[in-house]
């Protein structure tokens, strides 16, 4: 018998709770993975929230980091004794030990721990995807990034200024602006609705961005809109504070013909190739110092739903890990 968390009902943390489960033996292209790292990650909160819809009851979270126990028949690409990582569905990753599809695990080098990859690789594909196919970033590029000392945060901006953008951060209260500027970020500003625009237009030297990355949603989807250069890239990948109002199509052309996208995980995962090659850039970046695991905080399996409000109240200055 394992812990697990799981809820029934959509709502606030407290829905979350902890029972003990049978694992049983894995079947055909499974593997048992015994999890000594949890990733906790913003888009667990809107599926717990019902913002985005599962179905219930459900086990939560999509990332994690163990060893292999067993393997199921026709598993060749790990074995016992592994140690690997994982950062896609199916969901239930706040478990001590889980069954799993081998197809979708990643060896981890020698260097990297448990503790590390559960930081990283979600965040990571996800920063991966947005610099790289949502918007090609190159030298030059002008940036705008939302929660800019957050885990997904500083990945993208790391990686950013890597390639050669001008990032521009944006953080909450005036004691994240040190980590984001570590993180990468060229300019940081405190989000303030009145001044976004006119700052980021500064930092631009007049040109605005060429590119937002808004993972906060309600709060400053609009600001966002007024940030963007002629035919700018909107990118709102996360909701962590709030579902946007809708925006009427005729607003995007008024306020220089923006485009707008809602990226998500699964569609740059959707096939176990492009989910390898993906993860695998992750890694090559942690490995050669591009980017940084940034651990916060680690709670106990019991406390998931304290670690979510963390990331709910901007109290996380990186990631956040659970130990089961």
């Amino acid at each position: 018998m394992v812990d697990v968390v799981r809820f029934e009902s959509f709502g606030d943390a407290d829905q979350l709770h902890l029972e003990n489960v049978q694992v049983g033996e894995p079947a055909e292209g499974q593997v048992r993975l015994k999890q000594h790292a949890v990733g906790v990650n913003p888009l667990d909160i809107s599926q717990r929230r019902g913002e985005v819809k599962i179905p219930l009851p459900s086990g939560i979270g999509l990332e994690g980091a163990g060893v292999v126990e067993a393997v199921g028949p026709n598993v060749t690409n790990v074995k016992v004794g592994d140690r690997v990582a994982y950062a896609t569905g199916p969901i239930g990753s706040y478990a001590a030990t889980r069954l799993f599809p081998a197809e979708r695990l990643v060896k981890l080098p020698d260097n990297v721990s448990f503790e590390e990859a559960a930081a990283v690789l979600f965040k990571g594909i996800t920063a991966q995807y947005l610099i790289k196919t949502t918007y090609p970033v190159t030298k030059g590029t002008n940036i705008l990034l939302y929660g800019a000392a957050g885990g997904v945060g500083q990945l993208l901006a790391s990686w950013a200024k890597h390639l050669g953008a001008n990032v521009i951060g944006v953080v909450s209260k005036e004691a994240s602006i040190e980590r984001a500027r570590a993180a990468g970020c060229d300019h940081v500003f405190v989000f303030d609705s009145s001044t976004l625009a006119a700052n980021v237009q500064e930092a631009t030297g007049g040109k605005k961005a060429d590119v937002v990355y808004d993972g906060v949603g309600k709060p400053t989807f609009e600001t966002s809109l007024d940030c963007l250069r002629v035919r700018g890239l909107m990118v709102s990948y996360g909701i962590t504070s709030g579902v946007p109002d809708p925006v009427a199509v005729g607003t995007l052309n008024a306020k220089g013909s923006l485009y707008l996208t809602r990226p998500g995980l699964a569609a740059h995962v959707a096939t176990a190739e492009a989910y390898q090659e993906r993860a695998a850039d992750v890694l090559d970046a942690l490995a050669k110092g591009i980017i940084k695991a940034q651990v916060s905080k680690t709670y106990p399996l019991k406390e998931a739903g304290k670690a979510q409000q963390d990331i709910e109240h901007g109290h996380s200055k990186g990631s956040i890990v659970l130990i089961p």
